[in-house]
């Protein structure tokens, strides 16, 4: 599937343009969904936090039980080097994934070693903030104990994409899911923070959600700028309460929500402090060529 506009792909030792096939039919990640991958942004020519994407990939093969071919500076050169070659002025979504090839005599786990290797790069715009609907989804996110919740594994997304499919089929743009406990987890695509009273609060990590790259940067700005910041339980009772509520996530980096549910939210200087900080630190240094 493409997103976007040009693409350049990096398979088999070689750069090669557009969306190349990577996949056999017999693959043991075709059909038994062991692929991982993670996502990173380079735009207006920075790529913030490469390198903790690239090593949270490594550390999801490893939870999926896959032995990397290379390792996190390798993916990370391979994307600089990629950027390069399609422009680092250019708005790219940067994908490095990883799968195996063969199961283990048990069939049904990877057989580690097997493990193949692939990066796409799309150019894809940074959506700008504007309207942006939230409501609740009716679909709730697997436990620790039942999911590989520790990897970034294309498994799990399409649980993510019918609670994205159910939110846009009643005039929403995307929607909270909640845990077992009935405690809010995250989005279908991104982490969610609430502002009450200039306190910003974010749903702490459970194992029932990927604490994003992008979650983390956003609370660390926002307490050295002297915001308070909590990670704790949040009910959608809480969010329901809420002077601004934003979501944070690699694709968009910082969206204000303009209204949950029925209710219209109003200015969202919070959101808009935290997204302004966060575009400041991915300029200071971080080039992407």
């Amino acid at each position: 599937m493409a997103l976007g506009g040009s693409i350049l792909t990096w398979y088999e030792g070689r750069w090669q343009s557009g969306n190349v096939p990577i996949l056999g039919a017999a693959d043991h990640g075709a059909w038994l969904g062991t692929m991982v991958f993670d996502g990173a942004r380079s735009f207006e020519g920075v790529i913030p936090d490469l390198d903790l994407h690239c090593a949270r990939l490594i550390r999801s093969a490893e939870a999926m039980g896959l032995a990397a071919p290379l390792d996190a500076r390798a993916v990370e050169a391979l994307v600089r080097d990629g950027v390069r070659r399609l422009g680092a002025d250019r708005p790219l979504y940067l994908r490095p994934m990883l799968w195996s090839r063969e199961g283990s005599p048990a069939i049904i786990d990877a057989l580690p070693e097997s493990s193949a290797f692939a990066l796409c790069l799309e150019e894809v715009p940074m959506p700008p903030p504007g309207r942006f609907a939230l409501t609740v989804s009716p679909f709730r996110r697997p436990p620790a104990d039942s999911a590989v919740s520790a990897a970034k594994a294309a498994c799990h997304y399409p649980n993510n994409a019918r609670i994205v499919r159910d939110a846009r089929a009643r005039g929403f743009q995307n929607a909270l899911s909640l845990d077992q406990g009935g405690h809010v987890a995250e989005t279908a695509s991104t982490n969610a923070f609430l502002v009450k009273d200039g306190v910003v609060m974010t749903p702490a990590p459970n194992g029932t959600f990927l604490a994003g790259i992008t979650r983390a940067r956003v609370i660390e700005l926002l307490r050295a700028d002297g915001t308070e910041v909590v990670e704790t339980a949040l009910t959608v009772e809480d969010f329901a309460a809420a002077d601004e509520i934003f979501l944070t996530g690699n694709a968009s980096k910082v969206t204000p929500v303009t209204r949950f549910e029925a209710r219209e939210l109003g200015p969202a200087p919070v959101a808009a402090r935290a997204r302004a900080l966060y575009w400041d630190y991915a300029h200071q240094g971080r080039r992407a060529a």
